[in-house]
């Protein structure tokens, strides 16, 4: 019996030491979960309230303004306009029949988009964007729950067409499309800002809890060298001449020599900025010839309208190569000066053809120049010259002066696209090709290429980058991003300069490019006139390409006629449209102290 009492005893000893430990661990779990909560109720209490608000938080992203771009006399060329987004909240609408049909009437949408997106079961459903602020805010102005009016910006040009195809244009999402829009994107678009709503778990906004907004930050303003009047006064030549010429394109550039900075560039036909996407008239009855090969018949078919759009939209100053003729002849020019090959008083025979191997290559002037010098031959354009000097140089060495020239790379212009050269390989140069080159035939090449290399042979040997953009600017002026561009030296030495200034005058004086001619200036310059591939259709491209003064040349242009009707000869239709752009801009640049 004792025994019995014994293990009782110790059971419940054995009992009350469980109870007992099992307390305290009870009561040291609770201490725990007071300390943690205390700790996340006083230390971390920030992080999680502002987890719980993002939980009710509804998100709604504010347009930045993008850049403006502005012009170097300080005129806008690219600006924004207030527009506003309509959308939708689900859950928030109240009479959807009275929202419906109010959208659709105010938006000119159908009452089936409309419906379909106003019974949608979403977080926010988008109806239009760009909407005119007028409109935005009668839709504002109905108070009707659910029903979103939010503020931004759209893209707007105040002067439509102009420099159309360098400005370019943007996307629906205010993202550059082409042109100096989508180079200089990262500068241009802004960040985002948000509208932040307290809702219920329902998605519905509570009232009087009002909204948090993190404001937008605007894009830097581009300013660029082109100028407004240049660029003007350009277009109206190039529209001129593409009218009475009734020719398939006309481009004209305008550039400073010495720093690569452009201050016209006009392609016409150009397009309205402001409405990109519908086709301008000479691009709305285009097709397409196709030959069928086993039937042998020609087969009309129609592009569709994205190729046409592409077509519209394409800057032939950089995207399109061609080639050049006679204006190349100043490229031949300089590698014989430079190379030793040819001296200006060195005299040669023009009979009116030339025997390269077995093919017979004729000169403009069928009954040839007779004796002439170097310079007289320059100012001739004579073909039958310039073949003898481009075979004195010979392939190997013309090709390397081709490479030094910066002829077999892109300029680097601050704009999409650019085309690169189209030339032989030099295994595949002989001497028909090399005489062909030689006065600018049987390759191809862009007219910004072409322009920027004979400004690095006439100012000096200094090879410039082609370029528009001048500084970035932020909206307040407090970050400035200067542009810096690449530039080689020495590509030709000052006598070979000094050489082709004289001679390139001569041609303006007293040559073929005398209408080119402007009374008080001194100016240098060179003509073509060009056939177009293939050969024997009667097609033709007729150019000029002149600098002013003569003597030290600060500003170069060119202008180029595709496909002229009537008259095509560069020195009879392009050069005059030269002397007119001169005429007008170099007075203007005079007088605002240009260098």
């Amino acid at each position: 019996m004792a025994i019995k009492n014994n293990a009782g005893r110790r059971n419940m000893t054995v009992q009350k030491k469980k109870t007992f430990v099992l307390c305290i661990l009870s009561v040291l779990t609770l201490l725990l979960l007071c300390v943690r909560v205390g700790y996340l109720m006083i230390f971390r209490s920030e992080y999680y309230t502002q987890l719980a608000t993002q939980l009710h938080e509804r998100e709604r992203d504010i347009k930045a303004a993008r850049g403006r771009i502005i012009d170097a006399t300080g005129t806008v060329l690219a600006d924004n306009k207030t527009v506003c987004t309509i959308s939708v909240i689900h859950s928030q609408v109240e009479d959807p029949e009275e929202v419906i049909a109010m959208l659709c009437r105010e938006l000119g949408l159908s009452e089936e988009y409309v419906r379909k997106r106003v019974e949608k079961y979403s977080a926010r459903e988008r109806i239009k964007s760009n909407v005119e602020k007028e409109i935005g805010d009668r839709i504002r102005n109905y108070n009707m729950a659910g029903v979103k009016v939010d503020e931004d910006y759209k893209r707007y040009y105040p002067y439509d067409d102009l420099a159309s195809k360098v400005l370019g244009f943007t996307g629906g999402d205010n993202q550059g499309i082409i042109g100096l829009e989508v180079v200089y994107e990262e500068y241009l678009t802004g960040k985002k800002g948000q509208i932040l709503t307290l809702t219920d778990a329902k998605g519905i906004e509570l009232d009087g809890m009002g909204e948090r907004r993190k404001e937008p930050e605007a894009g830097k303003d581009l300013y660029i060298s082109l100028d407004m009047n240049i660029q003007r006064y350009a277009m109206q030549l190039a529209k001129q001449a593409y009218e009475t010429k009734q020719a398939a394109g006309v481009s004209i550039i305008v550039m400073n020599v010495n720093s690569g900075e452009i201050l016209a560039m006009v392609d016409v036909p150009e397009f309205n900025l402001n409405d990109p996407y519908t086709l301008i008239e000479e691009f709305q009855v285009q097709t397409v010839q196709q030959e069928t090969t086993q039937e042998g018949q020609t087969e009309t078919k129609q592009e569709s309208k994205q190729d046409l759009l592409n077509k519209m939209w394409r800057n032939g100053c950089i995207n399109d190569t061609y080639e050049p003729g006679s204006i190349f002849k100043t490229i031949t020019a300089a590698a014989g000066l430079e190379s030793g090959a040819v001296r200006l008083e060195d005299n040669f025979s023009c009979p009116g053809f030339i025997i390269v191997d077995d093919r017979r290559i004729r000169c403009h002037k069928i009954a040839g120049h007779g004796a002439e010098d170097f310079t007289h031959a320059v100012m001739n354009s004579c073909n039958p010259v310039f073949i003898t000097v481009g075979l004195r140089i010979g392939v190997e060495r013309y090709y390397e002066y081709f490479t030094k020239f910066g002829l077999r790379q892109k300029t680097g212009i601050d704009l999409p696209g650019e085309a690169g050269t189209i030339m032989h390989q030099p295994d595949k140069i002989g001497e028909v090709e090399l005489a062909t080159i030689s006065f600018g035939q049987s390759f191809q090449l862009t007219p910004i290429r072409l322009m920027t290399t004979v400004a690095g042979l006439v100012n000096g040997g200094k090879l410039v980058t082609p370029h528009f953009g001048v500084k970035a600017v932020s909206a307040d002026g407090t970050s400035v991003d200067e542009f810096v561009y690449p530039v080689s030296e020495g590509i030709v030495s000052e006598d070979t300069t000094e050489k082709l200034k004289y001679v390139l005058e001569q041609v303006v004086e007293n040559g073929g490019g005398k209408n080119g001619y402007v009374e008080g200036f001194r100016i240098g310059g060179k003509t073509a006139t060009s056939e177009t591939l293939p050969r024997g259709h009667g097609r033709y491209i007729a150019s000029f390409l002149g600098f002013a003064p003569a003597d030290d040349p600060k500003v170069m242009a060119i202008a180029i006629i595709d496909t002229p009707q009537g008259t095509y000869y560069g020195g009879q239709i392009a050069a005059p449209v030269v002397r007119q752009l001169f005429e007008n801009i170099l007075p203007y640049l005079e007088e605002i102290g240009y260098q």
